[in-house]
């Protein structure tokens, strides 16, 4: 796990930048506080950020070159199965120097080109270069579990980690717009686009090549989904279930191996508490952490991470949170994100990964599951919707009287409101744009109310309408909830979920690693029926019922809630002088230029009142942009 960077100057003008490789290899600092490496030589520089996890000796430290120097690798991952592979390569005559993976990589890639990313079980982001030929080749892995940013003019090639790498290379900043609006929907920014127009994101399951300045972009790994495929050998509920068992828990066995100390995040929930007790049956050490809000006991769950703690016993370390505490992370995360990133959850993982890095390096966690298993409220929504009966379409005509009513994700009955307004307003619109509408926060109307009409004026909306129908492609009204999953894993998963995680946790120099995100688990739940994955009673079904015997009883009679946190009081409470005296200011809205005054005192109005609905998430939205902006473009 480590941070990488790199250019490839296609001139003279392209070379001059890479002057400054040190320094975007220094952004990632963070990612890899074990060891720095540069390698510079002719029209290519590769930077390097090391967090050590195997073979802890310097002979791994990258850039690291093969034997006879032609091949230089920058690296960042783990490869599960790299023993196996190294096996078959000394059966090629290949000798090593190391005990690590990424001296494997190198090897198997010389051996075998692109088709090596098919051996590799892991998670990854790499790029090696040829100096006899002057390629470069970069690859990220199948569900985007590691970031890889680009940039490509006529002079260069540029790549990093993270964005801010990127950026130290001196190029020119250039807002884009068609990603902010989309921003404002979802609250993060789908691959390939950035909030930079300059600047894109590989796509998961992606290589790219450069010869000279020609940049050729492949997809090596889709997954294995076809609807006439589904449950081919007929195999019963009970057999389904055995062999789920048998690749989850081998996916945790490969994830225990490291040279550091590795533990859990355990948050009480089906998922993380499945991963802790298959992980204390192979480690018999094992340690456990938690994070509990002392002041908001709606959004604590740490006596259910306790009863499992005690269940499988194992060790177990509750942090607990203040609002003050709560508050000055979220402003620090939202200077840290290279990009506006809006999932309010980053701010428990980012302190859980503070609080844990403390004592491991490594740690296992349950993303992932949501999506493959078919765990979110939207899930069971989908489904109702498409059995829709009398009862739905009374929701649906009575729109406007749960519009009346005082709704908002801070309490139970609030909550609930909430829900049966998102869910009207779903059920008049058809399959695909209202899973569309159930992934967002805001509709596109309502988002384009926020923005000037400079701004308006200024957005081509091509980009947004063609990365929106890219990832609703393999949707239509006949769609079976599978089809539902398959858009989850390649739209929410790796640019909310999965993003979230791997910038929260490296910023504190902890791999975390997502034993449900084995290509062969992931692969074979999309050869299962969506019956044995949700029906109208339960959802994440057949993990469920995998593991009923295994855990706590008491684990099946809780609600599920999610990593959330108490948002709509903190912006009631410690966060309303920040917002109305700083960051959504009338005069520093007006001088931005950037966002419609009115929409803006209209949204303020609407959080501080009686029936603040969502409009939590959209005002926490602006928050995190304005921090974003003031870091990015005015060095505040």
């Amino acid at each position: 796990m480590c941070g990488i960077t790199g250019i490839l100057a296609f001139n003279e003008l392209g070379r001059f930048h890479m002057i400054n490789l040190h320094k975007a290899t220094e952004r990632l600092s963070h990612r890899g506080p074990n060891a720095y490496g540069n390698f510079s030589e002719g029209m290519a520089g590769l930077g390097h950020r090391r967090l050590s996890i195997i073979d802890l000796s310097a002979e791994a430290n990258q850039p690291m070159r093969d034997a006879s120097g032609r091949y230089v690798i920058v690296y960042n991952g783990e490869i599960y199965n790299f023993q196996t592979i190294k096996k078959d390569l000394i059966g090629r005559g290949v000798e090593f120097n190391t005990q690590c993976d990424t001296e494997v990589l190198l090897y198997a890639w010389i051996e075998w080109g692109h088709e090596c990313l098919d051996l590799l079980n892991g998670f990854f982001a790499f790029a090696i270069y040829d100096t006899q030929t002057g390629e470069m080749f970069l690859a990220r892995d199948r569900y985007g579990i590691k970031p890889l940013f680009f940039y490509l003019d006529e002079d260069k090639f540029l790549f990093g980690s993270e964005i801010k790498s990127i950026l130290a290379f001196g190029i020119e900043k250039s807002l884009n717009l068609s990603a902010m609006l989309m921003y404002f929907q979802l609250q993060y920014i789908p691959a390939p686009m950035s909030i930079f127009n300059n600047i894109q994101s590989l796509m998961p399951g992606h290589y790219m090549q450069l010869k000279g300045s020609q940049l050729s972009m492949r997809r090596y790994y889709k997954i294995d989904y076809d609807l006439k495929m589904v449950n081919p050998t007929g195999s019963s509920y009970e057999e389904q279930i055995q062999h789920v068992k048998t690749l989850l828990e081998a996916s945790v066995e490969k994830r225990l191996v490291a040279d550091v100390p590795l533990g859990t995040f355990l948050s009480g929930g089906i998922d993380s508490s499945v991963i802790t007790g298959i992980a204390s049956r192979y480690k018999s050490d094992l340690h456990c952490f938690s994070i509990g809000f002392k002041d908001q006991g709606f959004f604590d769950e740490t006596d259910y991470a306790r009863m499992v703690a005690k269940h499988f016993k194992v060790g177990h370390t509750v942090f607990y949170l203040e609002d003050e505490e709560l508050k000055e992370a979220a402003m620090q995360i939202g200077r840290h994100f290279d990009q506006p990133f809006a999932d309010s959850s980053a701010i428990p993982v980012y302190l859980l990964s503070q609080y844990t890095s403390r004592h491991l390096k490594v740690a296992l966690s349950g993303d992932g599951a949501d999506e493959l298993f078919s765990g979110y409220n939207k899930h069971a929504a989908l489904l109702r919707a498409s059995q829709a009966g009398m009862t739905d379409r009374w929701i649906a005509h009575l729109a406007w009287l749960w519009n009346l009513l005082p709704a908002s994700r801070n309490g139970y009955v609030s909550n609930r409101i909430r829900q049966v307004q998102r869910y009207a307003r779903g059920l008049k619109l058809d399959l695909p744009e209202r899973y569309w509408l159930w992934a967002s926060i805001l509709n596109m109307k309502e988002s384009m109310a926020l923005l000037s009409p400079n701004t308006l004026q200024s957005l081509d909306r091509s980009l947004y309408d063609d990365t929106k129908a890219m990832y609703l492609s393999g949707l239509s009204n006949a769609a079976d909830l599978n089809e539902v999953l398959l858009s989850d894993m390649r739209l929410v998963l790796p640019n909310d979920m999965l993003y979230k995680v791997d910038q929260m946790s490296m910023l504190h120099a902890l791999e975390v690693r997502v034993p449900f995100l084995d290509h062969e688990l992931v692969n074979f739940m999309f050869r299962l029926p969506s019956e044995s994955k949700i029906d109208n009673i339960l959802k994440k079904k057949i993990l469920q019922d995998a593991y009923r015997h295994f855990l706590p009883e008491k684990l099946y009679r809780r609600s599920k809630k999610g990593f959330e946190v108490p948002l709509l009081s903190w912006i009631q409470g410690p966060m309303k002088s920040t917002i109305r005296q700083d960051l959504l200011h009338d005069d520093f809205i007006k001088e931005q230029g950037v966002f419609n005054p009115k929409a803006i005192q209209k949204i303020q109005k609407r959080v501080f009142s009686s029936n603040p609905g969502d409009s939590a998430a959209t005002v926490w939205a602006l928050m995190v942009f304005q921090w974003w902006w003031k870091h990015y473009y005015t060095n505040v």
